[in-house]
Formats: C-alpha cells, structure tokens, sequence
C-alpha cells in the first residue's frame, strides 16, 4: 500500500447517454462526459462553451451607475477636467489601470494613473493620496481593482469636492462608500454574472466611454482576469478565448518585450500568464512601486520596452531569492504548532510584498490556513497576507473577528490584514478555535478533484487535442485530471538528485508515458509488480519532432498490500521507509539478533511476543527467519499489515546443505557398530575423504543417534549403546527441527517472488483458494 498526499474526488456525473449529448455532436464519449460535468445541459450551451462567442457577452450598460458614471467622465473630458486612475499594485490593478488609461487617452481626456505604494501606503484609495490629488486639480478619481471598501476615503472625496468612481469586483462589506458611482458587478442585480475580474470591470467601463466594443484591449484584460484567478467561466471564458488570441499577436511593444523577456513563442496560454507573465508584472509591486509595470504595458517605444521588461525580469528574480528566504526563516522559527488548524507567523523585516506567496507555500507545504505578517514596531502595527484551504472561508471567518483588525479586506482563499502587534496571537487563538469546530481532520487534507478514470486503451493523441477544446482552463473550468490503474513496467529515478520519478505503463499494445515531478522518494515505496493508481493531466510530449501522449503525475497511491524483498542483504536501511505509515512493528529471533540496534518510530518484538500482540499495524519488517512457519502465518493473519519487508539474512543455509538420507545413516552406524567406537577426532577426515560428507553432516547424524540413545558420545568418543530401542530417526528432536528450518528456509528466503507473496496473501486470507504448503523432509 502507498498513501496519497491527497484526498481523491471523482467527479460524479450522471447518466449523460440519454441526455442532449447525442451522436450529431462529434466529441468522443469522454468529451461529452466533461461538458457534462461542467454543467452543461443543451446543444446550444455545449456550442457557446467550446466556440465562445462576443456577442454573448453582456452590455455593460446593465452594471449599475454605469450611465452616470459614463456620463461624468464625458463631462469631464468636455471640460478638460484633470482624471485621476487610481490602481492596484497586482497584476490585475496594472491591467485594469492600463485599460482605462487607454480609454480614456483615445478620448482625449487629461488623465494620469496613481497606483499607492504598498509599503508606505498600503492597499487601496488613502486620504494622503486623494489630498495630494486635490492639490494637483484633479475633480474626478476613478478607481480600478480597488475601493470598494473605502468608505472613509469617499468620505474625504466628498470633503475635498472631488467626484469619486468606484470600479472594483471584490467582496462588498457591510456599508458600501458614498461615492458618485460604484460599478461592481455584485453591487449591479440586472448584470447576471458576478465573477468579473478588477480588469472585466474596467472593460467594461472602457466599452460604454468608447461607444463600441475595444477589441484592442482584450489583450490587457486576458492578463487580469487570469493573474487574479477570477472563475473563467461565463463572461471570463469570452474574455479570456478572445484575449489569448490577441496577446499571441499583440502589437502592444510592452507585451512584446514582456514575452521576449520570458521566451514565449507561438499561441499564448493561460499558463503562460500564470506562470511567467503575471508573476513578472506582480513582483514590481511586491518590491516598489508598481508605476514600473503600468508604463511597460503603456509604452509605444521598442527600446523603452526591452529596457522596462528587464527590469521587471530582475524584480521578479529578486522577488523569488526573498520568498524562498523567508520559508526558509519560517521553519527555522519553530512556531509551526502541528496541534493547531491554523499558522500565524509575524516577524519584523519581512517583506511585506511577498507575504501572501509565502502564506500559499506554507498551506501547500502543511495542509491548513497561513497567516504572515511583517511586525513594525515603530507603529505597533503587524501587516501581511493570508491564504486558505478549499474547506474553510477565510475571509467570513475573519469578518467574524474583524474587531482585531484594523484593516482587512479579500476573498474566502486570500486576504490581507494590518492588526495591532498584540492582537496576532489573539487573531491565531480566535482562529484556530473557529476552524477546530468547523473542521475535521480529513478537512485540512488537499483534495485532487477527478474528472474519469481511463484505461491506457483510451489515451490516444486525439483525446488530448479534443480536451485541448475545453481551453482556457482555471478556476471554475479546471483542466481535467484523469485517474489510470496500471502495472508500471518500468519505474525509475530521473535529475541528479533522484528528485522525480519516470513511469511507463504498457498494456494490451498500448502504452503511455508518466512524469511525477519532485516524488523521485516514493521510488521506494513501489514494489515489483504493484498494481499503481496515478492522477494527473493528459498532454503531449514533444521530443526531437516525435509526439507522445503524457501524464503529468500529480499524486499515486496503491491500493493494495506491498512485499519488499531485501532477502539477502547484510544490510537492509529500513529508516527510509519510516514515511509513510505510522504503526511499524519489526520481528526479529532473540536467539539471533541480540546485538541488533533497531531505529527510532519502530517497535522491535521477538516471534514469541508478537503472538500476543493484538492490535493491527502498518508495516512489518521480518528481520530474522522465525523459528516455526505457523507462528509468522498467525502474526501476519492478526495484525494485517499493509506492508511487508522480508530482510531475512542467512550466513549458513540448512537447506542448501546436503541432507542425510536413510542409507547414510545406516552406513555411519554400521561404522560405528563394527568398530564399537569412534574417535571422532582422528576418525572424522577419513570419513569425510570415504563420503565426501561435510563435517556438519556428520555431526548432525551423530547428535540423531545420540539424542534416540543409539550411542553414547563423551570426550569425543562414540560408543554403542548396548541395549538401544528400536525408533525412526525422524522421532528425534533435531532432526524435526531440522527439517522445520529446511522448510522455513525454503518457504521464506528461497521462494521467488512471487511464491512468497502468494505464502503471505494466504496467511492474510486474501486469496480465493488457499494453497497448499510445500512440505520437506527425507
């Protein structure tokens, strides 16, 4: 057995076969089944998800205040009215404040962007920012990606006589701002779909100034909409399909430099924002103001663009030596409590920028909610980032606590605080006692949601162009992860550091590769002939112009017992199997191993006390070879291990000894009895040179005859007893034991591989039909 790092969820889906998918419809089964389980019910719906169309999205005139606010920045436009675009300094505030920038720049408005610094100002719209601005003329400030919590700050806008737009998508709090217009798609009841990003918004405004739809824009709200992990569903799938299509192409010399910069080619992904483009854009802002990034996308000069693309690309290589030296501080404080379901952290000189991706590799790392937190002392205050586990809400839980804040805002995954320094442990107490009661332990294990399990029969390079349908793929629209159960036929360690593994999986003429990326230790745990289970991702690899189908691993179990064969091995290191169960119990044979020094996390037991041993465990080491087969048979049956090591050793083998026969003794005794007596020690060579018999052959016979009182034996004399009774030698005790060992070894040490595992699947009764024991003897 081998556990998974992970809880498996199938996706359950029902009977689609009698359903709208029907054989007009030229998807394969599988296809169909994912659509399905997406939610899709009609042709038409089927259509509109794999061809998304612009016509289907939604008129931003249905966004509530969206007329006023259309209307006030015309005015102000006709009136040469200074516009403030007031941003976020993540990827997605630097899309959306870009977007409207643009706008507004192809109207001719007099307009200039304001994004705060996350350091000296913290998130959001500030007074400071909206006076400064008021000073430098400026009557109307639009917001993107931000501000719906601002309620004081529209306060002062309206004190300073400056008309305040809010665009925004996050989480509306319990009093909204009095501002002159608020453009939020959960502040809007006519506007159906509620998921837009900070850059859907400011599409969307930018669409109602524009009077059409600004398909040159796309390309900046594809960034947003993927970096800020938004559902791509609805509304985010147009955007996003269309938006990949013109970033591939972009004219844009920012986006240009960008992609050079990260060595993209071709048709850009989603992942290529996840992965390189967003993480480039939001390290400006994790580490200094984030102008750096709105005027990279702003720019129309090529050289300017290569210049700033560059020093995005060192920020954000900057940006990753911090982040794993912070980790690295985080485990070496030791606060890490594993009683506890939740981890608060603070620290003064922390990064503030980099916290939230440090709160996300410690839930990955440890399976619960992060909280961490840069301590500044002048100001007594501890400011930073927390992310969550899929179970448990992050941002109603603390809104529960929101008297310990004195800034909070976010989403049920991922929020940010500030707190006064003696409020953290407090936040830590208050929070680990709501999760304890909300959940169980199997809550805080990561889930791996499962679309299907497929045969390696049904892997073919056409299935995987066909998911390749369901593109873009992210929250709410997952790329599928599939399930296959197969024999590997070759399993083996790749990178010098054995840090991955590689599998091949062959069956019935078909085949199919598998990468598991940083589980080169599991390598151990998989035994020869183990049936394994892989969860992971289909696509194809390409090498040296030939493709394959692939399965990127993400996590493996296997499902039934495990034997581990180190028979043999003078030396067997057992502490690397310690891992991955928590009940280890080891057999060893007092009257061999006394000297044996057995590791920590084991518990070591002789043959004889394990019979008493009653509770059943996870892995049994058998150290030494048991002095009686029934013995193991009832030890292995009670306590049901799910894995088994056989690290027998034997310096002298009995069974690859040559065994007495009938005629031999009767030929020693003949000896004996002719002669009357024998001295053993100057008889013995000459009857080793007359037989070829080994000197433990003809010890062992003349202990059978000694302990049936056939001779006496004293100094090394061998005499007839003058009046022995008649037995068969079989009746002597050494001669039984000798036979039992014979039979142990050759069940236990000889047999293959796979007789063993039949001999263990017996005494587990797990075999249909038990089978019968080889028996040994004259």
């Amino acid at each position: 057995m081998l556990q998974s790092k992970s809880k498996w969820k199938f996706v359950r889906t029902e009977e689609y076969q009698d359903q709208w998918m029907d054989d007009s419809i030229e998807l394969s089964p599988v296809i169909k089944e994912l659509l399905v389980q997406r939610g899709i019910q009609s042709y038409e719906e089927a259509q509109e998800f794999l061809m998304p169309s612009i016509d289907n999205l939604i008129s931003p005139m249905k966004l509530a205040s969206m007329d006023i606010a259309t209307e006030r920045v015309h005015q102000a436009i006709r009136a040469n009215e200074k516009i403030l675009v007031f941003g976020d300094y993540d990827a997605d505030g630097v899309s959306s404040t870009t977007i409207l920038i643009k706008a507004l720049e192809e109207l001719g408005a007099n307009c200039n962007f304001y994004i705060p610094n996350r350091f000296t100002e913290g998130y959001g719209p500030n007074e400071a920012a909206f006076r400064e601005a008021c000073e430098n003329g400026y009557k109307l400030i639009i917001t993107v990606d931000t501000g719906i919590a601002s309620v004081y700050e529209a306060e002062v806008a309206k004190e300073l006589g400056i008309d305040l737009i809010i665009t925004d998508h996050h989480e509306p709090q319990e009093a909204l701002p009095d501002a002159f217009a608020i453009i939020h798609p959960k502040c809007s009841p006519e506007y159906s779909f509620k998921e837009l990003a900070g850059a859907g918004v400011a599409f969307k405004f930018a669409q109602s100034l524009l009077g059409y739809f600004p398909e040159h824009l796309l390309d900046l709200v594809v960034i947003g909409t993927v970096a800020d992990l938004v559902p791509l569903v609805g509304e985010n799938r147009i955007l996003t399909y269309y938006g990949l299509q013109k970033l591939s192409v972009t004219k844009r010399e920012g986006l240009i430099a960008l992609k050079k910069q990260c060595k993209m080619e071709g048709n850009t992904t989603e992942e290529d924002i996840g992965f390189l483009i967003g993480p480039r854009l939001n390290a400006v802002g994790r580490l200094q103001d984030a102008d750096l990034a709105v005027e990279l996308l702003l720019t129309d000069i090529p050289e300017e663009a290569e210049e700033l693309a560059e020093q995005v690309g060192q920020l954000n290589q900057e940006r990753q030596q911090i982040v794993a030296s912070i980790v690295k501080e985080v485990e070496q404080l030791e606060t890490i409590d594993p009683e506890k379901g939740v981890i608060v952290v603070a620290k003064q000189g922390w990064n503030e920028g980099v916290l939230g991706i440090v709160a996300s590799r410690l839930v990955r790392k440890y399976d619960r909610p992060a909280i961490v937190l840069s301590i500044n002392e002048e100001n007594g205050t501890a400011k930073g980032s927390a992310r969550s586990i899929p179970a448990f809400d992050l941002f109603q839980s603390c809104m529960k606590l929101k008297e310990v804040f004195t800034h909070f805002g976010g989403h049920a995954q991922a929020a940010g605080m500030t707190l006064p320094i003696e409020n953290v442990r407090i936040l830590e107490k208050e929070l680990d006692h709501l999760i304890q009661q909300e959940l169980t332990s199997e809550d805080f294990k990561q889930e791996i949601l499962i679309s299907k399990t497929l045969t390696l029969s049904d892997i073919s390079e056409g299935l995987i162009d066909e998911i390749g349908k369901l593109a873009p793929f992210g929250m709410a629209n997952p790329k599928p992860k599939f399930r296959i159960e197969a024999k590997p036929y070759e399993v083996r360690q790749l990178g010098n550091m054995k840090k991955h593994l590689k599998l091949l999986f062959k069956e019935n003429g078909s085949s199919l590769e598998g990468i598991a990326f940083g589980m080169g230790e599991l390598y151990q745990y998989i035994s020869p002939k183990a049936t394994l289970s892989v969860v992971g991702e289909l696509g194809m690899n390409e090498w040296n112009g030939i493709r394959k189908p692939q399965l990127v691993v993400e996590d493996m179990r296997i499902d039934h017992w495990q034997l581990f064969d180190h028979r043999g091995k003078k030396q067997v290191d057992i502490t690397n199997f310690l891992h991955q169960f928590d009940r280890h119990v080891l057999l060893y044979n007092e009257n061999f191993s006394n000297n044996h020094d057995f590791p920590e996390g084991i518990m070591p037991l002789t043959y004889k006390e394990a019979l008493t041993f009653h509770e059943e465990i996870d892995v049994l080491y058998l150290f030494d070879l048991p002095q009686n087969l029934d013995e193991l048979r009832k030890i292995v049956h009670k306590t049901k291990p799910c894995v088994i090591h056989a690290c027998f050793y034997v310096e002298n083998s009995v069974y690859l000894s040559s065994f007495p026969t009938r005629e031999d003794f009767k030929w020693l005794y003949s000896l004996i009895w002719k002669r009357k007596e024998l001295n053993i020690r100057k008889d013995l060579q000459a009857i080793i040179n007359a037989k070829g018999w080994t000197k433990d052959s003809i010890m062992f016979m003349l202990k059978v005859f000694s302990e049936l009182e056939f001779v006496n034996i004293s100094n090394g004399i061998i005499a007839l007893n003058s009046s022995p009774q008649k037995k068969d030698l079989q009746e002597a005790h050494i001669y039984q034991e000798r036979v039992k060992q014979i039979e142990i070894e050759k069940m236990l040490y000889y047999a293959t591989y796979e007789e063993l595992t039949r001999w263990f699947e017996d005494c587990m009764g797990l075999m249909d039909k038990p089978k019968e024991e080889m028996t040994h003897g004259l």
